[in-house]
Formats: structure tokens, C-alpha cells, sequence
């Protein structure tokens, strides 16, 4: 009798933390984090602010699209803070998308074993399931079935294998483009990367700072130093968002007032709506109810990062991040600093 083939393992295996488990280790996760963030950002040039929408991101796990010109340091940022959190291997997947990509690269191609058995799998082995950390850069050249793919991964976290949903392994997406379309196809796309961050050129500003720096980096690549690597870890991530989580249920569920009661104090509250009432009527951004929900626990994840979990002001710096239009970043950027008083 032949043996009895194993089951197949179809989803993404997480680890579940308990608050009890969490509560001793959060303080040293949080100096990790923000060690990190100010040791990577001494790497670049003007870039600190990049580093930082980039961790509050990761902690949220809420995509995070760059925007600029090439040569603006977006690939690199982005590989660095990957390489800062010790995320390498099949844990990490990179790809640049056209309008010829197919599914196959990204998701996996089909196995042609199993398709002569009526099942249609796909390996994916060192592609998209499988990583933990994902780079798509020129994501909106992509054509339709891409999107499709996408959009499930993005809002699901699953895809589909022989008609079943199947979970992914990411925990993270950063996204890269020179511009941002307005095709409306896109929309649906360009919605779900709530934060949109513009990386620009720093030659006219800091000419000697940016030599010495790209110098620097050359000499790191000559020799194989990445003197930035390692400074922690995404499971520092993870168990901090695991530990927001646990505060955050604890908020939903307390007699004596919500999350938000606690942590989002009236003025700042009136602050946030006021901001994107005004956002919404002077300078049309679109601001859907999903996109309502997870600013918050974006503001949410940055004031736990930075300082202990109640929202300031100066969290609301986020909603500079937030126009879907690319000649609308710089006013949105102004206008929110002007609403915040930020010179």
C-alpha cells in the first residue's frame, strides 16, 4: 500500500504573542526601533524623515509608497532599512514591474506536476507568499492581472491556490514610483498605500554632504560592510505591534472609556478631524472611510513608538503623507504645517 502523501501546509504560520509575554520587553523594543531609526538615517542625506514614516509603517504593517525621481535614494532606503532589520533571503522579495510582468513572477509559476493531476498550484518558493518583506518598485506600470493579484494581497494578505485562499507570509510593503498616474483603474491601488512619502534630490541643498555620503556607500559596497545591518529586528515589529494590539483591544473593551478617550486627547482629536475636513473641502484629497480608520491607528503606532502612546500633536505630522496626486504633496505638506503651526 503506497504511503499517504503529506498534507499540504497552505497557510502562513504566526506567532501569537500574549500581552503577559510582551508588557517586559516592549521598553527595550521600543529603544531598538528608534536606535535604529536614528542610527540608519545617519547614512543618508536628508533623509530621517523617510526612515521614520518608514518604522511607524512597519510597526502599523500599513503599505508605504515612495515617490521621486530616479536617483532620489528610494531603492536604497528601502534595501538599508530591510538590511537594518536583519530581513535577507527568501524573507525579502524585490521586483521591478512593467506592463508585460505576468503573475507567475510575483506569485509563482504554475506547477506543471500538479497541473497534470487538475490542480493548479503555483511554486512559490523565493517569490511574493513567501517573504515577510516586499519591494515593488514602479508599481503602477503594472497591467490589470497584476493589480488584480495585488489588490487581494494588499487588503487580504492572501492569494489563491487552486481556487483556496492562502495566506502570505508579509508582514510589510514598500512600494516605489517616479510618478503617480491618474488612471482611474489605479485608484483602487493608489487608495490602499494610505501614507505616500516623497523622496527628493538633496544636490542643490547639501552638494557636500551628499559626495561624501555617496562616497561612503561605495566604499561600504567595495569592501561588503553594511555597518547599518542588524541594528534589530522585524520581530521587534511584530511584538511591538502585537503589544498595540493588546492595548488597543484593552481600550475597545474597558467599561470606562474607549481607546480613544485614553489616548487621543479632545484637542488633538478636534485637531485631526478639523485637518482633514479642511483637507477634504479646500484642496480635494479624498479621504474614504477606510482610509479614516487607519490613520488613526497610524497615529496610534507612531505615539507608542515615540513616546509611550498617547497622540500629540506632533503625531499629526502624518497627514502630510496622505494625497493620492503627486502635484499634490508639497501643498498638502504646507498646508498641514501651516493647520499644526510647524515652521
Amino acid at each position: 500500500m503506497a504511503a499517504k502523501a503529506p498534507a499540504e501546509d497552505t497557510t502562513a504560520v504566526t506567532r501569537t504573542y500574549t500581552f503577559e509575554e510582551l508588557k517586559d520587553q516592549i521598553e527595550p523594543i521600543r529603544t531598538r526601533i528608534r536606535n535604529m531609526i536614528r542610527a540608519l538615517s545617519g547614512y543618508f542625506v536628508d533623509k530621517a524623515e523617510i526612515v521614520e514614516l518608514m518604522a511607524v509603517a512597519t510597526l502599523a504593517q500599513e503599505p508605504l509608497l515612495l515617490v521621486g525621481r530616479p536617483g532620489t535614494a528610494k531603492s536604497d532606503l528601502v534595501v538599508r532599512f530591510c538590511q537594518a532589520l536583519g530581513v535577507g533571503g527568501n524573507e525579502y522579495f524585490e521586483y521591478m514591474l512593467t506592463k508585460f510582468t505576468e503573475p507567475s513572477e510575483i506569485v509563482g509559476p504554475i506547477d506543471i506536476n500538479r497541473l497534470k493531476d487538475g490542480r493548479y498550484m503555483r511554486r512559490t518558493n523565493g517569490k511574493l507568499p513567501e517573504a515577510t518583506v516586499v519591494f515593488l518598485d514602479e508599481i503602477f506600470k503594472s497591467n490589470s492581472a497584476i493589480l488584480n493579484t495585488l489588490l487581494t494581497i494588499i487588503n487580504e494578505r492572501k492569494f489563491y491556490q487552486d481556487g483556496k485562499p492562502v495566506p502570505v507570509a508579509m508582514k510589510m510593503l514598500f512600494a516605489a514610483t517616479n510618478e503617480i498616474p491618474e488612471f482611474s483603474e489605479l485608484d483602487a491601488l493608489k487608495d490602499r498605500f494610505i501614507l505616500k512619502v516623497e523622496s527628493r534630490s538633496v544636490k542643490d541643498r547639501y552638494f557636500d554632504e551628499l559626495l561624501d555620503a555617496g562616497i561612503s556607500g561605495e566604499v561600504y559596497r567595495a569592501f561588503n560592510r553594511r555597518p547599518w545591518a542588524d541594528l534589530c529586528s522585524l520581530e521587534d515589529f511584530v511584538k511591538a505591534k502585537a503589544y498595540l494590539d493588546h492595548i488597543m483591544r484593552q481600550g475597545a473593551t474597558q467599561a470606562e472609556g474607549n481607546d480613544r478617550q485614553k489616548y487621543f486627547p479632545p484637542e488633538n482629536y478636534s485637531l485631526f478631524k478639523r485637518i482633514l475636513k479642511t483637507l477634504e473641502k479646500e484642496d480635494g484629497v479624498e479621504v474614504s472611510d477606510r482610509k479614516v480608520v487607519k490613520l488613526y491607528r497610524l497615529l496610534r503606532a507612531r505615539a507608542f513608538l515615540f513616546h509611550g502612546g498617547v497622540v500629540q500633536k506632533s503625531d499629526l505630522v502624518l497627514l502630510r503623507y496622505i494625497p493620492n496626486r503627486i502635484q499634490d504633496i508639497q501643498i498638502i505638506r504646507e498646508r498641514v504645517d501651516r493647520l499644526l503651526k510647524i515652521d
